[in-house]
């Protein structure tokens, strides 16, 4: 039965009024943007139609490389991946990412690893310019004001200056390539994850609604990195029978802490054959590895290292699926990861010497001699993945051209 908000039952036509929202039962579109969600079940499609939306079926004589980037959540902790991409930049060997995902900090970090080294300068001050440390100033932070320590419009006002119009026709122009750049968010109200076409928003914005696409976009990446608690969640608004309601979109973290391909091709028999080729590789902005120190008994030191605790084991388990996908597909993997042991960073916060200092360290790994590796997370015998740097040279090439 439809659910309206506060989990009361909705009416026989699937509109449960409560607080003057509701839930439709069947879940709709961002209103003048079809086709942007392309998550399979959410949209009625099979996962052969999922699939030919983010993967279509290629040729063994394709010569590009199918490279695959998802990009993790992890708070400050993005400066790392920041760090990560710019080094690959300098070093030459930074790839040209065909499908792009981003959860949460990760999804800010998306669109530029999806754009290129063209786009560095832009994510390099995002992380290390300061702009977060003074938005994200708990002495301005206004509690009760809104569902969060800080209010909606400090996150705006981090991301409006990075992305803009030109930004948008760049991811539009990559799509209609037939490149791919993905971003989760939760879906507060279904309780699930929901995946976000954003190179189709920006197609879609360049045929018409310019100013909506970029708000869209905008929202979208706003309320991934909605961490609750820290960030208000986002209501979005949505159209589903020729009736608008809104949906409220939080961190994507909580649902998908990272991921690689919507939920539904995970588990597709033929998703080894359309990704035949590919190199997957994960950009994980915390610490995989344990830490253990002494935690302090007093109440914000507690709640930094729960934080902590509960990030480092969400990712081990979500980096634990990958990888078991990636062994059942036949895909090398490769992760970058902060590294572990001595003092931890601090991923709640956002002073800007916090940030540089995981900047740097992103940087080092990236200028690294082996950027991507595997960390020893089960013991002495290690992955049953393929390691990415020991099999790059075997890779074949893919080709993702496809219908925008």
């Amino acid at each position: 039965m439809p659910m309206g908000e506060g989990g009361m039952p909705a009416s026989a036509n699937g509109r449960g009024r409560t607080g003057g929202r509701w839930i439709p039962a069947d879940p709709g579109e961002p209103r003048g943007f079809p086709g942007v969600r392309p998550g399979g079940v959410r949209a009625g499609r099979s996962a052969e139609a999922v699939a030919a939306r983010i993967c279509p079926a290629r040729g063994r004589d394709a010569c590009d490389p199918l490279d695959i980037l998802a990009v993790s959540g992890g708070a400050a902790g993005g400066a790392f991946g920041a760090g990560v991409l710019a080094g690959l930049t300098r070093t030459g060997r930074r790839p040209r990412f065909q499908l792009v995902t981003g959860v949460s900090t990760g999804a800010l970090i998306a669109p530029f690893a999806f754009l290129g080294s063209a786009w560095d300068d832009r994510l390099v001050e995002a992380y290390t310019g300061g702009r977060a440390a003074a938005l994200f100033n708990v002495r301005k932070a206004l509690p009760g004001m809104e569902a969060g320590l800080f209010r909606a419009r400090a996150l705006d006002a981090l991301i409006a200056p990075f992305i803009d119009a030109g930004l948008l026709q760049a991811v539009a122009a990559a799509h209609a390539e037939g490149r791919r750049l993905f971003v989760a968010t939760t879906d507060l109200d279904r309780q699930e994850a929901c995946v976000w076409d954003m190179g189709r928003i920006a197609l879609l914005g360049g045929r018409g609604d310019a100013a909506g696409a970029l708000a869209l976009f905008r929202d979208v990446l706003a309320a991934s990195a909605s961490l609750p608690g820290l960030f208000p969640p986002r209501l979005i608004t949505c159209e589903s029978d020729g009736q608008a309601y809104q949906e409220m979109h939080a961190d994507g973290g909580m649902a998908a802490p990272l991921f690689v391909l919507p939920e539904i091709l995970l588990r597709w028999p033929d998703v080894g054959r359309r990704l035949r080729g590919a190199r997957v590789h994960l950009l994980v902005n915390t610490a995989l590895e344990t830490a253990a120190r002494v935690t302090p008994g007093n109440i914000p030191a507690i709640l930094v290292r729960s934080f902590e605790t509960m990030l480092r084991y969400s990712y081990l388990q979500a980096v634990t699926t990958t990888e078991a996908f990636c062994a059942g597909a036949g895909l090398p993997l490769g992760i970058a990861s902060i590294p572990g042991g001595g003092d931890p960073p601090n991923l709640v916060s956002f002073e800007t010497a916090n940030m540089r200092e995981m900047f740097a360290a992103g940087l080092a790994r990236g200028c690294g001699a082996n950027p991507w590796s595997f960390p020893d997370l089960r013991g002495p015998e290690g992955s049953a993945s393929v390691p990415l740097d020991r099999h790059a040279r075997q890779q074949t090439g893919v080709d993702l051209q496809v219908d925008p």
